[in-house]
């Protein structure tokens, strides 16, 4: 192994086109989070039933869990920046005509299109690793990180004050000039990378990538409403367990797989597949929870407005804003596994405590403890990007980050699947005051918090104790990467 500055980058351009990937997490979350607030309004205008209106998340999940697999191959065999500004436009045009639909399948249509974009992600990631000197990745990575929190205080109540005042239509339009600036700013700002791997595209593999998970996927989202025994959502489970068994048997003996085995299974690949799926588990139970916690009337909750409870967020987004940076800063002298370990535990200690007491603290003791889950979070999330990122070689960094997201999508999927079974089974009836008598809602009980905060504790400290067995990638000012010739170690200053 031997020890070298970083050199062969260009500051310069590593500077302006670190504007582009920050700024990308902004743009997505403020409209996907611009949404929520808007779907009963989408529901009354198409007279669909909230069954119906979940399909207009669910289609952008389902066909972005197999374009991001599928774009991270392409942009390792064609370039990542080109691959970028195809999934890019992809996601431009969707939220572009999202406001135009002329009835829902249009909207699902469109929705499905904004979807493919859901790969700009994994191939930012991979440019970042690719195109910024050592020295900066994880700094910039941090930066991502916090503008995906930012982005989502933002959206949340600004979105409730549009869909009042415009219409859910506004959403988009209002989107729609920005997703259009940053598609120009990454065709002028960004450099082609500089590692291709010409093939042949594994559309047999793309197949059965798509067989293995969109059944999962929809049977996850279905199961909370027609039973997780339900013979639907038997059969579609295995559908997918199938899938996946004829997409490991192929991509073993597939002459250019789409998921080389080889590269997701290694040890700190592996690792983070499974710690970020588990991570983006835990955190999309807390998020369910918290919204509750927060709009439920007292005694039940806080009794806040969609834009009151984007607000309250703001403290936690602004921690994270200045922590990310700061984190990935100094990772490379303390290392990741640390930082990796210490997030875990203190997301895990924040939860402990809102499972115990969360129906009975203060507005304020609340808005601190989900800060501090946040802030652990961010740190563990940044560490294991980086841990990725810094462990597979740059000629498959596609194929790396495109799996990643893969994983982490599937944990996103099933957190509000099991939160919504949770909250179904331990709950009181409540009867609205100046509703007729016969109106009851299902209102979650104390107990339901306390097994969703409480399992989402035990997730991380199982996190924690993964991250142990990580190898670690940076320490002592000095970053170690993986090449193809073997590794080499590049000291930071």
């Amino acid at each position: 192994m031997n020890v070298e500055k970083s050199s062969g980058y260009d500051l310069s351009y590593a500077k302006r086109a670190m504007l582009v990937v920050v700024i990308l997490p902004l743009l997505v979350m403020y409209t996907e989070a611009m949404l929520t607030p808007a779907l009963p309004t989408i529901q009354k205008e198409f007279a669909i039933n909230p069954n119906d209106v979940s399909w207009i998340l669910t289609i952008y999940l389902l066909v972005g869990t197999v374009s991001v697999a599928l774009f991270g191959k392409l942009g390792d065999m064609y370039g990542k920046k080109k691959m970028f500004l195809v999934a890019l436009a992809f996601y431009t045009t969707g939220v572009s005509l999202n406001g135009f639909a002329p009835s829902f399948h249009w909207l699902l249509v469109t929705r499905a299109i904004q979807g493919v974009g859901m790969a700009i992600f994994p191939l930012a990631f991979a440019l970042v690793r690719e195109e910024f000197p050592p020295e900066m990745v994880p700094q910039v990575q941090g930066m991502i990180s916090a503008m995906f929190a930012v982005g989502m205080v933002i959206a949340l109540p600004l979105g409730a004050w549009v869909t009042q005042n415009y219409g859910w239509r506004w959403t988009y339009h209002s989107a729609a000039p920005f997703a259009i600036l940053m598609f120009f700013l990454a065709w002028k700002v960004l450099r082609e990378s500089r590692y291709i791997n010409p093939g042949r595209v594994d559309w047999v593999g793309a197949v059965l990538l798509t067989v293995a998970v969109v059944p999962a996927l929809v049977g996850v989202t279905r199961a909370p409403n027609i039973g997780w025994t339900a013979e639907q959502t038997l059969v579609l489970f295995g559908v997918a367990v199938v899938g996946a068994a004829f997409l490991v048997l192929w991509e073993k003996k597939a002459e250019n797989p789409l998921i080389p085995l080889g590269i997701v299974t290694a040890r700190n690949p592996a690792i983070v597949n499974v710690g970020i799926m588990l991570a983006a588990f835990g955190i999309s139970m807390m998020s369910q929870a918290d919204t509750y916690i927060l709009q439920m009337k007292p005694p039940y909750g806080f009794g806040k407005t969609i834009l009151e409870s984007g607000l309250l967020m703001t403290p936690m987004a602004g921690v994270m804003l200045v922590v990310a940076p700061l984190a990935g800063k100094v990772m490379p002298k303390i290392g990741a596994k640390p930082l990796a370990v210490a997030g875990a535990l203190t997301a895990s200690a924040g939860l402990v405590v809102l499972s115990k007491y969360v129906t009975s603290m203060g507005l304020w003791e609340f808005v601190t403890l989900i800060t501090i889950v946040g802030t652990g979070i961010t740190l563990m999330n940044i560490s294991l990007i980086n841990i990725l990122v810094f462990s597979v070689p740059q000629r498959v960094m596609g194929v790396a980050t495109g799996a990643n997201s893969l994983f982490r999508n599937f944990g996103s999927t099933w957190g509000p699947a099991i939160a919504g079974t949770v909250m179904s089974t331990y709950y009181i009836l409540f009867h609205p005051p100046g509703t007729p008598s016969f109106v009851q809602i299902k209102i979650p009980t104390p107990k339901a918090y306390e097994v969703l905060f409480g399992t989402s504790a035990l997730i991380y400290v199982f996190l924690a104790l993964l991250s142990l067995a990580l190898v670690e990638v940076m320490k002592g000012g000095k970053i170690r990467e993986v090449e193809d010739a073997g590794e080499k170690e590049v000291v930071v200053e």
